[in-house]
């Protein structure tokens, strides 16, 4: 018995629906047979929906809030280092599990999915939030307008979407994509050949631009190659650095950068309407990425300096417009016993100051009578309220 007969003898609402499908037994045996099905199972009532090939529970009717994240690679260690630096670190009692929590976060699931899959189960309702690359939203996403960007810059996963083209032969003084549609050679007979992993983006772009006659293959890995194996004239693929195009003698050009893109923030506006607690969630986890993202690359610098009183050291201070932090000095008296009475004759200041501009800022601290110069770094900087979170009640309508 055939492997789909042992299996329909399970599901006897499906078997009826096979039988006309399946081989007799006096069938040739070299017979090739080709079914395409939908299969609705009696094993479970519940509603159930194929994902790239994978079958998932629907679960409208859940109380839980999931958050998926990204299960391999360098994406998903960047987004539990992101986590953790927020105080919310994934709690996975095994590795070899696809679901955690996050201790902070009540009532919050965690799945590890591929990017791709966490943008296609936020469609379909079976997540609620997602960290992903923009790409990956942008390509598997396409456009749908139930998914909304919560947070677009989370300063890490930094690539671009681009086309590239070799540097030699009939491409070697093509600089441009507009030089590119120029060229007499793509015709239906003989369309320009890309390969690429992006089948919704690539094709799109490229129509966008003029380029009539293209043809495109699919590929995951390693498409720098494909030119040099004569298997593709371009590709289009992301690009960090640009070194390992350079390494296989190709180039970008310009107009050729389809997306920039880093991790992202994105949820089902459905869900963000519809799921209980989901909006109370969401501003939690903004407001620690917003808080934490804010503080990077920030120091906090006391210093202590001799002056007659408060706001003549505040004057002193701002008269030099860099030393201003983000608001302004804080500047609070610094208390002595000098000859047997308390005095303040020295006042402490604090001011937060951008890594890049650290060491200038103390020297023009120094020169104005700035001493016994503290720096560290900051962790956190709250605001009132994050103007994130503004944005995405805008795009709700609340």
């Amino acid at each position: 018995m055939s492997l789909i007969q042992t299996s329909l003898q399970q599901c006897p609402a499906a078997t009826t629906a096979f039988s006309q499908f399946l081989p007799s037994p006096s069938s040739h045996s070299s017979t090739k047979h080709s079914v395409r099905f939908t299969v609705s199972c009696c094993l479970s009532s519940s509603p159930m929906t194929s994902v790239n090939g994978n079958i998932d529970m629907q679960s409208s009717d859940r109380n839980e809030i999931r958050l998926g994240l990204p299960s391999k690679g360098r994406m998903a260690n960047d987004t539990l280092d992101l986590l953790k630096d927020c105080q919310l670190s994934v709690r996975q009692l095994n590795h070899r599990q696809y679901v955690a929590d996050i201790p902070q976060l009540s009532n919050v699931e965690v799945w590890f999915q591929r990017p791709k899959d966490i943008v296609r189960k936020l469609v379909s309702g079976d997540l609620d939030l997602g960290i992903v690359g923009l790409d990956t939203v942008s390509e598997f996403g396409q456009g749908n307008e139930d998914l909304v960007l919560v947070h677009d810059e989370l300063a890490y996963g930094d690539c671009r979407l681009s086309l590239a083209i070799p540097k030699y032969g009939i491409f070697e003084k093509i600089n441009s994509v507009k030089e590119l549609a120029q060229m007499t050679q793509w015709t239906a007979e003989k369309p320009l050949r890309v390969a690429t992993g992006f089948t919704y983006l690539g094709p799109k772009f490229l129509r966008e631009n003029g380029l009539q006659h293209v043809v495109f293959s699919t590929a995951d890995g390693a498409l720098e190659a494909a030119p040099a194996m004569g298997i593709a004239d371009a590709i289009v693929d992301l690009v960090s650095s640009g070194t390992t195009l350079k390494e296989n003698n190709l180039k970008e050009i310009e107009g050729g950068v389809l997306l920039e893109s880093q991790a992202v923030l994105v949820a089902s506006k459905k869900s963000l309407l519809g799921r209980k607690g989901l909006l109370d969630i969401t501003h939690e986890i903004l407001e620690r990425f917003e808080a934490h993202l804010r503080a990077l690359g920030q120091f906090t610098v006391v210093a202590n300096m001799r002056g007659s009183g408060a706001e003549e050291v505040s004057e002193r201070i701002l008269s030099q417009p860099s030393l201003s932090g983000l608001q302004g000095p804080t500047v609070s008296p610094v208390f002595r016993k000098i000859d047997g009475k308390v005095k303040a004759d020295y006042y402490a200041i604090v001011i937060c100051v951008s890594k890049k501009q650290l060491y200038k800022f103390v020297q023009q601290l120094r020169a104005i009578g700035g001493s016994g110069v503290l720096v560290s770094p900051l962790t956190y900087i709250f605001d009132e309220e994050t103007p994130r979170w503004r944005q995405l009640l805008s795009k709700l309508s609340l």
